[in-house]
């Protein structure tokens, strides 16, 4: 298996130029007031519908856990935009038509600099090839769906904080 390297980021948001090796449970091990960067993207269909897969019973955070995104951990020397384009065609398959940014956030339990971004896809919906180790099933819902979702207790509630302004948008 090849080494995953993360770069390792301050609070403002600037690489530090340590790094740290992943690893089950490796956020654990990231010194306190550093974080490594860590790209999520909600992916919506160009026929209005949202993309959401299952977390393999495998992963350390959340394991076997719905959600309404794609996404990781940034490697070394990997720009945000390019992390993202990257992770949705590793979980998904798919290459997303644009990404908007909707925030950039902290969370300090998992030592995470949180880039979200909105995907808008157009691809055949049939399409997605889910990533082993990653995720383990996929469904696409309509707007009332998502919103189902993300009020029900099995919703990342970290995930749902990322994209608040989104989804209240949506209401």
């Amino acid at each position: 298996m090849i080494k995953e390297i993360w770069d390792l980021y301050d609070r403002e948001g600037k690489r530090t130029g340590e790094t740290s090796e992943r690893y089950y449970g490796s956020y654990k091990d990231i010194p306190e007031g550093r974080y490594h960067l860590v790209v999520d993207l909600l992916v919506i269909h160009n026929d209005g519908t949202y993309l959401l897969t299952k977390r393999s019973d495998e992963k350390d955070v959340n394991p076997g856990f719905w959600e309404a995104s794609a996404g990781g951990s940034a490697l070394s020397g990997e720009e945000p935009l390019d992390a993202a384009k990257r992770e949705l065609f590793e979980e998904t398959g798919i290459v997303a038509d644009s990404l908007e940014l909707v925030g950039v956030s902290f969370k300090d339990s998992s030592h995470g600099l949180y880039y979200s971004y909105l995907a808008k896809v157009s691809c055949e919906k049939d399409s997605i090839v889910l990533q082993e180790g990653e995720t383990t099933d996929y469904k696409w819902v309509d707007r009332e769906g998502l919103l189902e979702y993300v009020d029900s207790d099995g919703a990342m509630k970290s995930h749902n904080q990322r994209y608040e302004k989104y989804i209240n948008s949506l209401r």
